[in-house]
């Protein structure tokens, strides 16, 4: 009889890209359904129609060279690892972000910001530095948590920033415990209420994971904040992801254990992508004419109606300006 010789697989980490314009339902994020509504609308989920995860191509050779098995998902991505692989401790994987498709920047929410990519000689070194600014990058390593136990999420985004805040439109941010956000830009914007309780909702991509760019010694003309670009980051890239193997002060983050082996229970971190808040402006269809505009800033959402009358569709947001400054996102809705 032939010796049968098996290798098995474990699961060593997860990714899950979640936008809640395909989540939510009208006023009810995701987070607060009833557990088989949440299950359901996961199922009917696919961020693929819009988004693109890929690991760098570094990290795609140090898969091959640990054993590991990379599968892109509808939720994401998961990386699975042979069982008798050993994973070291200072493994960093990196995955780059890309939006598919053009109505992304219509229902998410921070999608104002230019990414403009900046090409600089630096003569003392003489090089091209590129950059991109206005990319968030996404670490377990500076990730925070909700909740506790079994119902603890991992979060990739930094925590939310304290208001006030001297920002522009979209911006998030903490005030007495609350999650606020502004409705126009800095100085002078209103800002909307999301949660009385900054932790009873999930940790949004938001304007503090955007990191400043340090230049080189004597360089001093790159962006303030973004991403440098290299032959291992494509340009399109929108966000980025940074995964270590380990992380001291929060175990739950770290995808292996003390001995380089996966973890029994695997982490499974989570990116947010909020959906816009926007002023619902009714028009007639005939003479353009303005019929009502909704008092307050209301969500857009793929499932569910936030308002009372005709929801918007995914379509083109408007910015009124004042000037250079956005004093409110409007949607327009024809009847």
């Amino acid at each position: 009889m032939a010796e049968r010789i098996g290798s098995g697989y474990k699961r060593l980490f997860e990714i899950r890209l979640l936008h809640h314009y395909w989540l939510d339902e009208g006023k009810t994020v995701f987070d607060h359904l009833l557990s088989q509504e949440r299950d359901k609308r996961l199922l009917s989920y696919d961020m693929r129609s819009f988004l693109e995860i890929t690991p760098t191509a570094t990290t795609e050779k140090a898969f091959n060279g640990l054993g590991c098995i990379y599968k892109n998902t509808a939720l994401g991505c998961m990386v699975a690892v042979a069982d008798s692989a050993v994973i070291p401790d200072d493994a960093m994987f990196e995955f780059m972000i890309t939006v598919k498709s053009a109505a992304f920047y219509n229902y998410t929410a921070l999608t104002l910001r230019s990414q403009k990519i900046y090409e600089l000689y630096h003569q003392a070194e003489d090089r091209i530095y590129r950059y991109k600014e206005n990319v968030p990058v996404l670490s377990n390593l500076t990730g925070v948590s909700r909740g506790t136990g079994s119902t603890k999420a991992l979060f990739l985004s930094k925590e939310f920033p304290r208001f006030p805040i001297d920002d522009k439109v979209e911006s998030l941010g903490i005030s007495g415990g609350a999650l606020l956000q502004l409705t126009g830009d800095s100085p002078g914007a209103n800002t909307e209420p999301i949660s009385a309780q900054v932790t009873d909702f999930p940790v949004f991509i938001h304007q503090r994971d955007v990191p400043g760019i340090v230049p080189p010694a004597g360089f001093g003309r790159v962006p303030s904040q973004g991403l440098q670009l290299s032959s291992d980051i494509d340009d399109k890239v929108y966000a980025f992801i940074r995964l270590s193997a380990r992380r001291a002060d929060d175990e739950d983050f770290s995808f292996i254990d003390s001995g380089g082996d996966a973890k029994r229970s695997n982490p499974v971190f989570q990116v947010r992508f909020k959906n816009r808040l926007t002023f619902w402006q009714y028009l007639n269809k005939r003479t353009g004419a303005i019929i009502n505009i909704e008092p307050k800033p209301l969500p857009l959402t793929y499932f569910g109606n936030a308002g009372t009358k005709q929801k918007p569709s995914e379509g083109l947001v408007k910015a009124v300006k004042s000037g250079d400054k956005i004093t409110q996102l409007v949607s327009e809705i024809f009847e």
